[in-house]
């Protein structure tokens, strides 16, 4: 079974520095930039860990502060909408893509080809290892002329436009792309902000693109800082330090103007993963006993304090069509005695209701017989051992659409035998069958159809225990407007953003 090192939530975040919010040079010299537009000041709650890769986690960071843009976008439904391809259609039964461009310039003020786009995707899919968004897939793209780009899969790929979408199959320039695969960001994407400046993984400046596409951005740029202390954000944004905070711990909001407290559901999911390839876990009556002794409402209403509900499967409420189409799981296994069995709990502090969830969910497997061992660290201490199954037990944050916005695309790599995303390292011929069958439809309805029966699977295995489905908490001063927090965390900056 083969399991990547980029996962979903694979990022490393710096303690608090103190000072931190205190103005440098560029803050206070250039609070309004000289051709207009109030910088804006943005505290965000995850740094770079890999020095601003497009293949990574880090492209995610990029996409939310409005520096980079694929081919396509997700809209607020997930369909795939135009981005830097204005077109496209489907050729060969879906083996081949036609793009169709936009007129648009790079940072560095070349042109946006068919010949730099394919020459970035090509770059994209062969990286090492591949994103995420291209789990089990291999892409040839060449140009067909100025403005048209083809995009050919071995087999069908009915959403390779979601797939498109993801913010690790970005366009670059030319002049980005160096040896041994390295990606030089700065200056060379195309979005509405450009990266200029960078202080480690403890901040980057952005400064505005005057020749976007989409029009010019009204904000002349922004200051990120990376801030992993909750409070710390929330206190920022309340002095007046930042205009917007990003995942806000739900224990501090009340403390903050409840103008500035925004709310989206998400299609994050707080899930228990159990580990089904060694320890206690890989008995499936002990998952089923593990499955029985917790109380999803209690997680819900303590550690979420109402800004989540109890899990009704792993597509929650954010995802309209799934609880139409919802399957009973079938085939569990009848619940063992746990008699004291030993088990190691782990977690991640990144984000701070994952903790106190832990805990609640310590007391109830003990209370249900087991003896639990809790481990909770920072994301980065813990990635190793997570990834090399050292723990019987995970609780685990996920954005169940965050890389195509395609259902089975996440249960492909999440639960599947050969899954890059495989936390509960589930190796199951029936689940494995029902995902492929589900890979092969093509019609919207039909692939969701297809990916709840594959749910229901899943959730047959007990590998994974679906907790809660998460509110996204944005903290955005009143004097800010068009700030764009979804339900996929791709976006958070964008051209209409101001104060």
């Amino acid at each position: 079974m083969r399991t990547s090192r980029r996962l979903i939530a694979g990022l490393f975040v710096l303690p608090l520095l103190s000072g931190c919010f205190a103005s440098s040079g560029d803050d206070s010299s250039a609070s309004t930039g000289a051709t207009g537009g109030a910088r804006l000041r943005v505290a965000l709650p995850f740094a770079p860990t890999e020095n601003y890769s497009p293949y990574g986690q880090d492209a995610m960071l990029l996409s939310r502060l409005g520096v980079t843009e694929g081919l396509t976008r997700l809209d607020a439904n997930g369909t795939a909408v135009p981005a830097l391809a204005e077109s496209w259609s489907s050729e060969n039964g879906g083996r081949s893509w036609v793009f169709t461009l936009r007129d648009a310039k790079f940072q560095d003020g070349e042109a946006v080809t068919a010949e730099a786009v394919a020459a970035a995707l090509t770059a994209a899919g062969k990286a090492d290892p591949a994103p995420s968004a291209l789990s089990g897939v291999k892409l040839t793209a060449t140009a067909e002329d100025d403005d048209r780009v083809r995009v050919a899969t071995a087999a069908s790929d009915p959403v390779l436009p979601l797939r498109l979408s993801n913010p690790s199959l970005a366009v670059f320039s030319p002049k980005a792309y160096g040896k041994k695969g390295t990606v030089n960001v700065v200056g060379t994407a195309t979005g509405p902000f450009a990266l200029t400046s960078t202080e480690g993984d403890t901040a980057a400046t952005l400064d505005r693109f005057d020749d976007y596409w989409g029009g010019r951005a009204q904000a002349s740029g922004v200051t990120a800082r990376f801030v992993s202390d909750g409070t710390a954000r929330a206190n920022a944004l309340r002095t007046g330090q930042v205009d917007i905070a990003e995942s806000l711990p739900v224990a501090q909001l009340a403390s903050l103007d409840q103008d500035d407290v925004h709310e989206v559901n998400t299609a994050r999911n707080t899930s228990l993963y159990l580990n089904t390839r060694s320890g206690a876990f890989a008995e499936p009556g002990l998952r089923a006993a593990a499955r029985e002794a917790i109380d999803t409402s209690v997680i819900a209403k303590g550690a979420y304090e109402g800004y989540a509900v109890p899990a009704q499967g792993l597509f929650g409420p954010a995802l309209t069509w799934a609880a139409g189409k919802r399957v009973e799981p079938a085939g569990r296994a009848r619940a063992t005695r746990p008699d004291g069995e030993s088990i190691t709990l782990a977690t991640y502090s990144d984000r701070p209701e994952l903790p106190e969830t832990a805990q609640v969910l310590q007391q109830q497997l003990r209370k249900a017989g087991f003896k639990v061992k809790l481990e909770v660290r920072t994301y980065a201490r813990l990635e190793g051992d997570l990834l090399d199954g050292a723990f019987d037990a995970a609780v685990f944050s996920r954005n169940m659409m965050l890389d195509t916005g395609d259902p089975v695309t996440v249960l492909a790599s999440d639960y599947t035998c050969d899954g890059s995303n495989n936390l509960s390292f589930l190796c199951d011929k029936n689940v494995d069958k029902l995902v492929a069958a589900a890979q092969a439809e093509s019609g919207t309805a039909e692939r969701q159809d297809a990916a709840m029966k594959a749910e229901a699977a899943v959730l047959g295995t007990d590998s994974v225990i679906p907790l809660v489905h998460l509110k996204l908490v944005a903290g955005i001063a009143t004097d800010v407007q068009g700030a764009l927090p979804d339900p996929y965390e791709r976006t958070l900056i964008g051209t209409g953003t101001r104060r």
